[in-house]
């Protein structure tokens, strides 16, 4: 289906004219200060900032440290209509187009656009910029990878899966093993995987076509990806679990959990919370339906100038630091506890450098991540009301369980998420 501008799209992903109209200036008043803001929810956030203030005489950084998810984007947006802004924010590229096409967002054009053009990839520049204009710098990306118990895998001679259907064969064998493991885990609280998935599978959920929104969140890739992992659920052979808590945890360490699908920092907290499976574990590529490389992107963020800041030259100084400088990348690394990988590819040695890999028994997790970096797919595009989407997926995916077809859950996303867009004064064509 498609939704309709009245003022047109151009540009990959929002109209032109309605972020030139709300997003700020390519030269917004500003003044210098001796202190800027600096919001953000990553780990080692603190760090960075210390670090920063450290080697730098000019002006100093103040973190305050803040929620993730839904509760940020409120405060966020309070933030900009109260005109309390921070100078510098974090932004998910999949919330960004949302937050930069309501306002949010300072234009950061003429400070940033150079960088980003010759610093990243096409497939992540389309992610900052939006309508012709450049809303952000990215800091880091999460190409997906296969995680798994290789002691597991060698002592039952469990293949590693290189495709979908030998993950199935994977799976179905690590439940024979071992009646309490699983070789897989359905997040039944995170819309994100579902998309990243989706994604890999060559899914493209939002695009445009001339002057129109196209929204196609249950086409036929990603319909391909919620029967397939509808059918691990039924068939028992991933156990529903929410992402990357306690209880996902505790099946973990328990053994119960031999095998997931996760990005590249989740590393870190792998490491991070059983230590004692050091040695262990490994990674490897994300299984494909082909066979083929190919990765979608589960996470990835940006750091950006909210509308109203007043101090916006020093915040982008502050960012290209954050984002490209070797230096500031380090510093996001040095506590151990992150495994970003770097949105800027000339950076990745330098994270390798500074994350030790001893819990994988000296592997190379970074090659890893480098192919699944390589192999994102190109052409996805995010939407302009991602919370309301993932919103949807995810009061469906807890029925999952019940034999709710997890397809479904996509077919009502849409309807939801149109219902949205046309509420925002966008028109909806037959």
């Amino acid at each position: 289906m498609k939704i309709r501008k009245s003022m047109g799209l151009t540009g990959a992903i929002v109209s032109l004219s309605l972020l030139a109209a709300c997003g700020g200036t390519e030269d917004p008043a500003a003044t210098t200060t001796d202190e800027i803001t600096f919001w953000s929810s990553v780990k080692a956030s603190d760090v960075v900032a210390q670090k920063f203030n450290e080697t730098h005489q000019d002006f100093k950084v103040k973190l305050e440290s803040v929620p993730s998810g839904a509760e940020y984007y409120n405060k966020l947006s309070n933030a900009v209509k109260a005109g309390t802004v921070p100078d510098v924010a974090q932004v998910e590229f999949m919330r960004l187009p949302e937050v930069a096409g309501t306002g949010q967002l300072e234009d950061l054009t003429a400070s940033v656009g150079p960088l980003v053009a010759e610093k990243f990839p096409a497939q992540i520049q389309q992610l900052v910029n939006l309508g012709g204009k450049t809303w952000g710098v990215p800091r880091d990306t999460g190409p997906m990878m296969l995680y798994y118990r290789k002691d597991f895998f060698d002592q039952h001679k469990i293949d590693v899966p290189a495709t979908w259907e030998e993950y199935r064969k994977a799976a179905e064998k690590t439940k024979k093993a071992d009646p309490k493991a699983r070789a897989g885990v359905f997040w039944n609280n995170d819309a994100s995987v579902l998309t990243a998935l989706s994604w890999q599978a060559g899914g493209k959920w939002f695009g445009t076509q001339g002057d129109a929104w196209q929204v196609n969140l249950d086409d036929e890739p990603s319909k391909k990806v919620a029967d397939y992992w509808q059918g691990l659920v039924k068939d028992d052979l991933v156990r529903p679990l929410p992402a990357l808590l306690d209880a996902f945890w505790q099946s973990v360490k328990a053994e119960e959990t031999v095998a997931y699908v996760c990005a590249s920092w989740c590393a870190g907290g792998l490491q991070a919370t059983v230590p004692d499976q050091k040695g262990k574990w490994a990674v490897a590529p994300l299984p494909t339906w082909d066979g083929k490389p190919a990765s979608g992107m589960y996470g990835g963020s940006a750091y950006a100038v909210p509308k109203g800041a007043k101090h916006t030259a020093q915040a982008a100084e502050f960012i290209k630091w954050i984002t490209t400088d070797p230096e500031g990348i380090k510093a996001w690394v040095s506590s151990g506890t992150s495994s970003m990988f770097p949105a800027d590819p000339a950076l990745v040695d330098v994270v390798k450098q500074s994350f030790t890999t001893d819990f994988f028994d000296g592997q190379d997790i970074y090659a890893t991540g480098r192919t699944a970096y390589d192999s994102i797919m190109p052409g996805w595009t995010w939407g302009p009301a991602m919370g309301t989407t993932f919103t949807s997926i995810v009061d469906s995916l807890a029925k999952v369980k019940d034999d709710a077809a997890l397809s479904g859950a996509l077919t009502t996303a849409e309807t939801a998420t149109l219902a949205d867009m046309k509420a925002r004064g966008l028109s909806v064509a037959p």
